[in-house]
């Protein structure tokens, strides 16, 4: 595998959910650092006996100099497979989502044409970006997100919520998603007037909406290193997890790895009531599905928090179809099926 800075892409498609698995069948995986670490055959053309037939895996984007050598090399290389898990043409075009985002974008954006041109499979993490990406690909595949975080118990359901112990809200989405986060601020600021057993937790630090991050109950920790990520989601508990996603054609792209998040930290996700959501979430079953209204997302959030029995059991639900839908086998599986 090529590792270009795409760590949490890598580590959920394949590195973390697959290559324990294929490591017991004997079959070698390496990885190279092509940022972090000089090109090893700068200076020696022929590609080294060991790469020979060796599958490559490209996540995003590639540094010119891996391209060059993968053109170069290509007809003596394996199976060449690029993972992509967003619509970086429509980011690059997407005003709503910030400027240094969209920049990142753009780069990523100019290169993939010459990628596409290498590959000969790309992998999708959504059906609707399977889908756009068909029209730039004669072969394209859909690996949904794995879930790597264990499942915990729900203790944190068991004292009845008050002021001193109040309901945990969280949204622990990028800041890609601080447009869709400000489209339902009205209804968390309503409840947290409404409510004095609700607090909210927004994971976005100096970039959270002035209207969110004034409110007393409002913790607004920053942005968390993937690594750093993954120890805390393994830690922290929520009650309910926020999922907006507003109609823009970057968040069409967009795979359900939200579902899979809150449910590792515990909760019940309130989502927006659109693909890729309404294809997994049976509305007051294993989650709630808002339209495109704050009022809607804050009459989601009073029934969870009026019907705690009910939320409890949705919570447990929610669990087990992230543990079915996320299971490791299906990434170990598709991988596996194009290691030959």
């Amino acid at each position: 595998m090529l590792r270009d800075r795409a760590f949490p892409t890598e580590d959920i498609y394949f590195l973390v959910s697959a290559v324990p698995e294929l490591k017991k069948l004997g079959i070698e995986v390496d990885e190279i650092q092509t940022r972090k670490h000089w090109f090893p055959w700068r200076y020696a053309r022929p590609l080294p006996a060991m790469y020979e037939e060796a599958n490559i895996l490209v996540c995003r984007s590639l540094p010119t100099v891996w391209l060059q050598w993968l053109v170069r090399n290509k007809h003596k290389l394996g199976r060449i497979v690029y993972l992509i898990d967003d619509n970086v043409k429509a980011a690059v075009h997407d005003k709503t989502l910030p400027d240094s985002y969209r920049r990142r974008m753009k780069h990523v954006a100019q290169f993939q044409p010459a990628i596409l041109a290498l590959t000969d499979e790309v992998v999708a993490s959504s059906q609707q970006l399977a889908d756009t990406l068909k029209t730039q690909h004669s072969k394209v595949s859909v690996l949904t997100p794995p879930l790597l975080a264990p499942l915990p118990g729900f203790q944190h359901f068991e004292m009845p919520p008050s002021s001193k112990k109040p309901w945990q809200i969280g949204f622990y989405g990028t800041r890609a998603h601080v447009t869709d986060l400000e489209n339902i601020a009205p209804a968390m600021v309503k409840l947290h007037h409404q409510r004095k057993d609700v607090a909210f937790e927004i994971m976005l630090g100096q970039y959270t909406p002035k209207s969110l991050s004034s409110l007393s109950r409002c913790a607004t920790p920053a942005p968390l290193p993937w690594n750093a990520f993954r120890e805390y989601q393994c830690q922290r508990r929520i009650h309910i997890g926020l999922a907006p996603l507003w109609p823009t054609e970057f968040n069409a792209g967009k795979s359900y790895i939200k579902f899979l998040d809150i449910a590792a930290m515990g909760g019940v996700g309130i989502y927006s009531n659109r693909y890729p959501y309404n294809e997994i979430v049976e509305h007051g079953v294993d989650g709630m599905l808002a339209e495109d209204d704050p009022n809607d997302w804050r009459q989601c959030m009073q029934t969870l928090l009026d019907n705690p029995a009910q939320t409890l059991a949705m919570a447990k639900n929610a669990a087990q179809k992230a543990a079915d839908i996320g299971h490791h086998q299906h990434a170990f599986e598709f991988w596996h099926a194009r290691t030959s």
